[in-house]
């Protein structure tokens, strides 16, 4: 890998040109209002595009080993990077390239010689639109009640961080959790409190999980989803039996025969994905161990370890 860094607190630039003259000349032209990363080569500048962190991307199209086409291809498949907006920059000028370019996803093509007042006026005219573009899609990914991610964003995260697990070789944990005997609690207090409460149970799930490796976000209804990357079986289900004791913790008074407190029923199972593997294999598995859990009485975390059942609570 061959990039160079400027750690500065600017908008982040990724540039990819396999010429060490362009990519200097570029990099010197945008320093000093952008925070530039070089990537020599395609291959390079795709494994740091990954990383979610830019705002933009620079690149030729020719290069050695991976042309500029099948990298925009590439980083248009991918949900970290589909976002992001591509600049194609480069000595190709016949109206073919260009026309493929932007039909590939490009969303602007500059032809070198660059001029420097020009090049920047498109680089931020792109940034503010990127701006724009990232806050609303954030607000579409957060569920309105509780301040945690929505459904669609968990559909974006689990298919991000399956494969990252799949790719390292690393432990993958998924649970589901809900409110137990919710709808009488509903019926008793009424919708106003109803809210409140999976509003106090997103919160002090949340405080818990914080790791970018984390994930939480409500399923639907008083219905949760987490995602764990990295931990093994073991510590997963530890660690969900502390997010459960925490919100137990909370006391909030419930209006059932069966519990004094409001509290949840976790079901998860934990797995280090292998090619051919199914997601929903997995979730269905979790399902099937929060279905274990509430038959035995709720309020308690049931996990599986590889498609086997291992850890109960009590």
């Amino acid at each position: 890998m061959h990039c160079i860094r400027k750690d500065v607190f600017m908008d982040k630039i990724l540039l990819i040109d396999d010429s060490i003259l362009v990519g200097d000349s570029l990099k010197a032209i945008l320093e000093t209002d952008y925070d530039v990363t070089v990537c020599r080569d395609a291959e390079s500048g795709l494994e740091n595009a990954m990383s979610g962190k830019y705002s933009l991307i620079l690149m030729d199209i020719i290069m050695p080993d991976m042309d500029g086409f099948t990298l925009l291809k590439k980083l248009q498949d991918m949900i970290l990077t589909r976002y992001i907006p591509v600049i194609i920059v480069t000595s190709l000028s016949d109206v073919q390239y260009e026309e493929e370019a932007l039909t590939l996803g490009a969303v602007d093509y500059i032809t070198k010689p660059v001029v420097p007042a020009i090049l920047k006026a498109r680089i931020n005219a792109q940034l503010r639109s990127f701006d724009r573009q990232m806050h609303y899609k954030k607000l579409a990914m957060v569920d309105e009640l509780t301040g945690i991610a929505n459904r669609r964003r968990y559909e974006e995260e689990w298919r991000m961080k399956w494969r990252e697990a799949m790719r390292l070789g690393i432990p993958f944990s998924v649970c589901i959790f809900d409110i137990d005997k919710f709808k009488i609690y509903n019926d008793s207090f009424g919708h106003p409190a109803g809210d409140k409460v999976l509003t106090n149970v997103a919160k002090t799930a949340s405080s818990f999980l914080h790791r970018a490796t984390d994930f939480v976000g409500r399923y639907g209804g008083e219905e949760f989803v987490a995602i764990l990357v990295g931990n093994d079986a073991q510590s997963s289900y530890e660690f969900l039996k502390m997010i459960r004791q925490a919100i137990e913790n909370l006391h909030i008074p419930h209006n059932s025969p069966v519990f004094r407190w409001i509290t949840v029923s976790v079901g998860g199972v934990t797995v280090v994905p292998k090619s051919g593997d199914v997601y929903d294999t997995y979730l269905k598995l979790a399902d099937s161990m929060l279905y274990t859990a509430k038959k035995s009485g709720r309020n308690m975390v049931v996990w599986s370890d590889e498609g086997k059942e291992q850890w109960r609570e009590k």
